[in-house]
């Protein structure tokens, strides 16, 4: 099998898989995953180490392979393709929600129908705050290639012409790897954009130079560090 390559930015790291979230939690991919270097030390000495995991709501089950620079004093965490940065669920479930409300007669409807498992108040807030954070990562992304998505419309409907089945938050994640600590989540890796009262201080990524990379151990390849042997339950 192919290593799984994450690339990072900020605190987070890009965890690139094709697999979808019940998968990665199937097959307990946070145990595999590596991470080469530190993204703010890249040359070492700082004692970049394994930092456990942590887990998320959905999918049930789900952790996250973390890390942790004691001179950064600051943990950076592998996050799957399929799943959505600083929301809860996958970009699947998160596109799904803004289609249904960028198609439908009216949000309330949209919170009815979605079954979202919270009281229609709280379920109006938060398809608000998450379709105002799509529609702001795709206007981005407008910006940031404008030769191929200037044209496009910034909604789903406008980019599943360029995205096609795929799904569009999920190419998009791959697109626009190089600008994800720019973009605001759950697409990109920046809560800033989304919450005007909160700084990062993040990893900054130098023009001209990719930022480092993770990787998945093969699944032939034994795991040897305890540190690594988290369970799911």
């Amino acid at each position: 099998m192919t290593p799984v390559r994450a690339v990072s930015s900020a605190v987070q790291v890009r965890l690139t898989t094709r697999s979808t979230g019940e998968l990665y939690v199937t097959e307990k991919q946070w145990l595999r995953a590596t991470l080469s270097c530190c993204p703010w030390h890249p040359k070492g000495g700082c004692g970049f180490c394994r930092h456990g995991t942590y887990p998320r709501v959905r999918p049930r089950g789900t952790l996250i392979a973390r890390w942790y620079c004691p001179t950064q004093r600051r943990t950076v965490s592998a996050l799957p393709d399929a799943l959505a940065s600083h929301f809860s669920g996958t970009l699947a479930d998160i596109e799904a929600h803004v289609l249904a409300t960028q198609l439908g007669a009216s949000l309330a409807s949209v919170a009815m129908g979605r079954r979202l498992e919270i009281e229609l108040p709280g379920a109006l807030r938060y398809l608000s705050r998450v379709c105002k954070a799509v529609h702001k990562a795709l206007t981005l992304c407008r910006g940031l290639l404008p030769d191929t998505m200037a044209h496009l419309p910034p909604t789903i409907a406008g980019f599943s012409t360029l995205c096609g089945e795929a799904g569009v938050l999920a190419t998009l994640r791959h697109l626009m790897v190089r600008h994800l600590r720019q973009l605001p989540t759950p697409l990109g890796f920046n809560p800033s954009h989304n919450n005007p009262t909160h700084r990062t201080s993040g990893f900054q990524h130098q023009t001209g130079r990719d930022p480092p990379c993770a990787v998945l151990d093969p699944v032939n390849e034994p795991i040897t560090d305890r540190s690594l042997q988290e369970k799911a339950s």
